[in-house]
């Protein structure tokens, strides 16, 4: 026997699961990393802590399995994706904390590029709003606020890299600097039309090109580590949702994946065009198997399963993150309460870095039952949003939408998630498809799997949430989501 190792960094934790032939879970390892919060609206990761925690999960999880390092025949990175570190390439270390996809830094300078017309630029050329959110800002103000970071980027001394490109540094010893195309493309600085890095888009954010890492394919013999004292190869590379996507075998045009984690990510395959929003959606690369460019359409939530993690720390309304359910099944309704969780601002179709968390409709009768619920329903308006703009730039009405991540255990969110959407929504049996997907794209490359129909063959369904709201009902509780979530917006003044 043998198997393919994947290892998930997440903005909450970093896993590695050991996947068989028939693309199971056999294995998993993970441990949470800690989050840092220098300022409201900033969020930031120790570059060590992410790196020390990959690698102890990593040989976790063979140690665990009873497995040698001979045993894996690939491995897959997937990996939070506009995180932001910044190493020198002498001696490995960063320069500064990672700046978090979620952090809000640098939405004043944002602002400052569409007042200078630079926002149809970035669109054109990226398929990206101009926002905070994207790695090329973040990377902009670490090269102008950390001493002599400038002068070191434009000598060669400096690297820039995702998540994946600052894990393949520290699996290979910093032998390869490199990243794939799904990840490069949210950066602000890859021009997804013409697949490179973009020449004007670095003069307009001052960006130095010798920090850059390479390109490579998603799938593809792109390194091997010594982690294990055994050489093994790494031979794909994927953004999470864009990973998802290709685990959860969304391989045709108008194919869709709601990814519910620390954010929910929404994803359509599109083929191989870039589909232009009407709808504040981001075009983005689905990934490169080495026969060109594959596209998906992209709606961002930026505060999804996150919303638990502040009831479970913040308010303290109960220990673990899997007691929200019952929590919630305690009352039949919110009462009217609605919980917009704009923590980190809005996401799409909004795009609003202004707007603030907000709860409104609490009467005396409300209790922790209730902002429980409305919690979990907040989720899914959010998605549902996305799913709206999605369905009008694709001039399409959704079948089905398949789904994973953590909270798809939660079935109380999932059936609510198909009442208001009024369409099935799809459980596989194998939740961790974003996993799945490194496994498969690292598998392919080896021979582990021989193509695609293999690994379509082995998407099995768990359960499938059939709607049960009475249509009226649905469309009234999203009107009062609408009002909750116009109390959201612009709550902050822009700087």
């Amino acid at each position: 026997m043998s198997y393919v190792l994947a290892l998930d960094q997440g903005t909450s934790s970093s896993r590695a699961i050991v996947f068989d032939r028939d693309g199971t879970p056999v294995n998993v390892a993970q441990d949470e990393t800690r989050q840092i919060y220098p300022q409201p609206g900033w969020v930031e990761h120790d570059p060590e802590n992410i790196w020390n925690s990959q690698a102890r999960v990593a040989q976790k999880v063979l140690r665990t399995s009873g497995l040698l390092p001979q045993d894996i025949a690939a491995i897959g990175i997937t990996n939070q994706r506009e995180t932001t570190l910044v190493w020198d390439r002498r001696t490995g270390a960063c320069i500064h904390n990672a700046i978090v996809w979620q952090d809000r830094r640098t939405a004043a300078f944002c602002d400052r590029l569409k007042a200078d017309r630079y926002a149809e630029v970035f669109q054109k050329k990226t398929g990206l709003v101009l926002d905070a959110y994207f790695s090329g800002t973040k990377l902009r103000w670490i090269l102008d606020h950390v001493d002599g970071a400038r002068a070191r980027a434009e000598r060669g001394e400096l690297a820039f890299g995702t998540v994946d490109s600052w894990l393949i540094w520290n699996l290979t010893g910093g032998r390869v600097h490199a990243t794939d195309a799904s990840n490069a493309s949210r950066t602000l600085l890859y021009n997804i039309r013409r697949s490179c890095w973009d020449d004007e888009l670095l003069s307009i954010l001052d960006v130095p090109r010798s920090v850059l890492p390479r390109v490579v394919p998603s799938s593809g013999m792109i390194a091997e580590t010594n982690l294990f004292g055994t050489p093994v190869p790494v031979s794909g590379i994927a953004g999470d949702q864009q990973a998802a996507l290709f685990g959860q075998v969304c391989s045709r045009p108008g194919m869709v994946k709601n990814t519910y984690g620390t954010g929910c990510f929404l994803l359509m395959n599109t083929g191989d065009k870039p589909v232009a929003s009407r709808n504040r959606l981001l075009s983005t690369v689905a990934w490169d198997r080495g026969a060109g460019l594959r596209y998906a359409l992209e709606g961002s939530v930026f505060i999804g399963g996150a919303v638990v993690q502040w009831l479970r720390d913040g308010l303290e309304l109960f220990h673990t993150s899997h007691e929200v359910e019952a929590l919630a099944a305690r009352c039949e309704d919110t009462g009217g309460v609605y919980m917009v969780p704009a923590f980190a601002g809005l996401g799409a179709p909004h795009w609003d870095p202004y707007a603030r968390g907000t709860i409104v409709g609490i009467t005396r009768g409300t209790n922790r039952s209730h902002l429980a619920r409305a919690a979990l329903e907040s989720i899914a308006y959010q998605s549902m949003d996305v799913i709206r703009a999605m369905e009008s730039d694709a001039g399409i009405r959704l079948s089905e939408v398949r789904v994973d991540g953590g909270a798809t255990a939660n079935s109380l969110l999932m059936q609510f998630q198909a009442d208001i959407l009024g369409v099935p929504v799809i459980r596989p049996v194998v939740s961790e498809t974003t996993a799945l997907g490194a496994a498969y794209l690292a598998g392919l490359a080896t021979g582990y799997w021989k193509d695609a129909r293999e690994i379509a063959a082995l998407w099995q369904v768990d359960h499938t949430f059939e709607p049960q709201m009475d249509p009226g009902r649905a469309a009234q509780l999203c009107a009062g989501w609408q009002r909750a979530l116009g109390r959201s917006r612009s709550w902050v003044p822009a700087s």
